[in-house]
């Protein structure tokens, strides 16, 4: 039960739901259940209570399927159970490394926020990756906590939750007179613990409130770029519905008319806002071009392209850069494709499987880094969840992006927790580069968030909406974070892989 109650208030901190302080005690629980156990219960329970965590945090995840997928809805719920089932096994070796390497309470401390960074970053990049959920996201509405992460990124958040999580067992434990794996807590170790973990909290909030400061005045003095986000919501069964096309550009057309009044120096349209090939498709392409013209300034939209390779296409799932005059400024391919929904991975060993967006075929992926731009101006594309992915977002600002875009289509998420959870992980990539993030969705969640991590604005979900404002372009400036990437999961890898190897040659020293 401890398990079951761990993962369900780890979902609890996470949008819909939102409860981030609850993240602040549930691993404590899973700590407390594995607190006697051997290697092999410690697996089934923290097995457990990923399992709970993952299927209440990622239900949509069989909406999706079901609804647009058409799948099945046994086929539906399998598919998520199965996802949620890998996700599990990085909770349980989490309990098991806690109870195998790190017997003595004040180790399990100083271990339980390494082993979990280990973790949480191995998911993000084994097949293909998937970091969503990684728990520092759930704080994405504190903003002063959260401000550390230009340094240690989102995984430094998770670092601190999990240091506390250890800390708070620390005191049950000395409370109770229970014990960690056969050894006693001692008040004074326990009061060590909190106290630690307070002054590294203090310390958080401290350098969280001068950094706001510092880029409030940083945003102060920066130049600043009008920018208009238009959201279409056009429905997912219409999108590509050949039917329906020339209505949906006509109708992204009259929504930036009306953001035209003032005249913005730039117009975002969502992810595949322009449902079809461009520059193939020539009537439709044309009527793009032309519109453009007339409204006389710069537009970013989405549409699927096409090179042909030897007479065999290739696909990309791109943005276009598109000036005042209709011509083409820049193009960038998505990178990060969606398992199953842009390509099947293992094509050749998997050929019954098909991709989940038949209406548009498989996609390749883009160069990394790529940025486009006009004048001065250069800007970093991230397309749907290519935000979750904090390596994207470096190499762009690395590359000269002084703002960065998120394009995407929610629609798959209907009115679940998805798009909640989606904007909150956007959070996090403008602190950790310290640059404006604008974003623009079919049917929401549209916004601005600044370089402090504030959203400026943001649109409801599944409404037509049209939304400007002036942005600050923080130039010539990259964090440290930026400069550095994930150097906090690598020094944990490191760590972990010393005391695995302290372990594993002193294992016959009696297991300490």
């Amino acid at each position: 039960m401890l398990a079951v109650l761990s993962g369900v208030l780890l979902t609890a901190g996470f949008p819909i739901i939102g409860v981030s302080y609850t993240v602040w005690g549930a691993l404590a629980l899973l700590f407390f259940a594995i607190r006697d156990t051997d290697v092999r219960k410690s697996f089934l329970l923290g097995f457990l209570a990923g399992l709970c965590h993952y299927l209440s945090l990622i239900y949509w995840l069989a909406f999706t399927m079901r609804v647009y997928g058409q799948l099945s809805f046994s086929l539906s719920i399998l598919a998520l159970l199965l996802l949620a089932l890998y996700l599990a096994i990085y909770p349980a070796i989490f309990a098991v490394l806690m109870t195998w390497t790190a017997r003595r309470p004040v180790v399990m401390v100083i271990m339980a926020p390494v082993f979990w960074i280990c973790l949480e970053y191995l998911r993000s990049i084994l097949f293909s990756g998937f970091p969503w959920g990684i728990v520092g996201y759930s704080q994405a509405d504190q903003l002063d906590l959260i401000q550390f992460a230009d340094i240690l990124g989102v995984y430094g958040v998770s670092g601190i939750i999990l240091l506390a999580n250890a800390a708070l067992l620390m005191l049950v434990l000395a409370v109770s007179g229970k014990r960690w794996q056969g050894r006693g807590v001692s008040g004074r170790a326990a009061a060590g613990s909190c106290l630690f973990v307070l002054i590294a909290l203090c310390a958080v909030l401290i350098y969280g409130n001068a950094r706001v400061n510092e880029m409030d005045e940083r945003m102060a003095a920066a130049d600043t770029l009008d920018v208009a986000v238009v959201q279409g919501n056009i429905a997912q069964m219409h999108k590509w519905d050949r039917r329906f096309m020339e209505a949906t550009v006509d109708k992204y057309f009259e929504l930036s008319d009306r953001a035209s009044h003032p005249s913005p120096e730039l117009i975002v349209w969502p992810e595949t806002a322009a449902p079809f090939y461009f520059r193939y498709n020539m009537e439709l392409t044309e009527k793009v071009t032309n519109g453009i013209d007339k409204a006389e300034t710069y537009f970013i939209i989405g549409a699927p392209s096409v090179e042909f390779v030897n007479r065999t296409p290739v696909n990309y799932n791109s943005a276009y850069l598109i000036g005042p005059q209709g011509e083409v400024h820049g193009r960038y391919d998505k990178v990060h494709l969606v398992p199953f929904g842009e390509y099947v991975p293992f094509k050749k060993w998997l050929p019954f499987i098909n991709s989940l967006v038949a209406q548009v075929g498989d996609f390749d992926a883009g160069r990394r880094g790529d940025t486009m731009g006009w004048a001065d101006t250069r800007v970093g594309m991230l397309i749907c969840y290519e935000v979750i992915f904090p390596p994207l977002s470096v190499e762009m600002v690395k590359n000269g992006a002084d703002f960065l875009i998120n394009m995407t289509n929610d629609a798959w998420f209907g009115r679940t927790g998805a798009p909640y959870q989606h904007f909150s992980m956007a959070v996090f990539r403008a602190i950790e580069n310290r640059r404006t993030l604008v974003r623009s969705a079919n049917t929401g969640i549209s916004g601005y968030i600044d370089p402090a991590g504030r959203a400026m604005e943001k649109s409801p979900l599944f409404e037509t909406a049209v939304l400007s404002r002036r942005i600050p372009l923080i130039k010539d400036y990259e964090s440290f974070y930026t400069r550095h990437g994930d150097w906090l999961p690598i020094a944990c890898f490191i760590v972990t892989g010393f005391i695995i190897v302290l372990k594993l040659l002193f294992k016959n020293k009696g297991g300490k």
